[in-house]
């Protein structure tokens, strides 16, 4: 199949992105990359009637980095990140996640803000975002704002973001002490969507430590129970039990494999992170 029709425009700036979000009261949707909304126009499982790319604006490419930060811009690509384009002073964890997104083509062409705005429960960057603490740059009419991303995605494929907004970069803290992680991640097949996602990070002796996990229920999420145990160095039995409470919050139907593949995926980042 192919798209319907639609009307398009090609943003030259920011303030004209946003602008015509606002004055176009129809369905209008932003593009960028393309990776995940072209398949969805092709089987009309998106039919809007305006499109505003925003794909050639060079100001959301933008990458910079502070003792505080790393300021990310919406359009860095995966494979900028996987390729060592941009900063990465979190010992490589940005890298590995871009790197095992998709295929390589995939990754030239879709962007982190694509993914975070089109929040699947299942993609890789709102899971590592939400494990470092990151917050989204938003720009509209009226002005700019923050948000975290714990808070910015609200459900499968649902986000705070209004019509007129747009999704300008991410700040991701950058740690004042040492920090080691581990990461895992479930798929079917090659270059699908993970089945099951889990990133883990500790800072220093105990003094922040975070997991979050995806592909496991409606939005990625924290588990503060398992950081509580990463925290105070919990053995793994003890650990794998904190994990249980977890999932249990979760609700997840009383699946008991989806309990067993979560728990595993947990547990092997965790091994990672404390080998590290």
């Amino acid at each position: 199949m192919k798209s319907a029709p639609f009307d398009y425009v090609l943003a030259r700036t920011v303030t004209e992105a946003t602008a015509t979000l606002a004055q176009d009261r129809r369905n209008a949707m932003v593009i960028a990359g393309g990776q995940s909304l072209v398949p969805m126009l092709n089987l009309r499982m998106a039919l809007p009637d305006l499109l505003v790319d925003i794909g050639r604006l060079d100001e959301l490419k933008a990458t910079s980095a502070t003792q505080e930060a790393l300021q990310l811009g919406a359009l860095v690509t995966h494979a900028d990140i996987e390729d060592g384009a941009v900063p990465d002073p979190f010992g490589g964890l940005l890298r590995k996640i871009a790197g095992g997104i998709s295929y390589r083509t995939v990754r030239h062409y879709g962007t982190i803000g694509g993914s975070v705005a089109l929040a699947d429960p299942a993609a890789d960057w709102p899971v590592v975002l939400l494990a470092l603490g990151a917050a989204a740059r938003i720009a509209s009419p009226a002005g700019s704002r923050s948000q975290s991303v714990d808070d910015f995605i609200k459900g499968q494929y649902a986000t705070s973001l209004a019509p007129e907004e747009i999704i300008v970069g991410f700040d991701i803290p950058i740690p004042g002490a040492r920090m080691r992680w581990g990461t895992s991640k479930v798929v079917r097949k090659s270059g699908a969507f993970a089945s099951s996602i889990a990133v883990v990070v500790e800072q220093g002796d105990g003094d922040f430590a975070a997991a979050a996990l995806g592909a496991a229920g409606p939005r990625p999420c924290l588990l503060p129970t398992t950081a509580q145990g990463l925290r105070s160095r919990a053995p793994q039995e003890d650990l794998r039990a904190m994990v249980a409470d977890d999932l249990t919050a979760l609700a997840l139907d009383g699946d008991p494999y989806l309990t067993r593949l979560h728990t595993s995926t947990i547990m092997r980042a965790v091994r990672e992170m404390r080998q590290r």
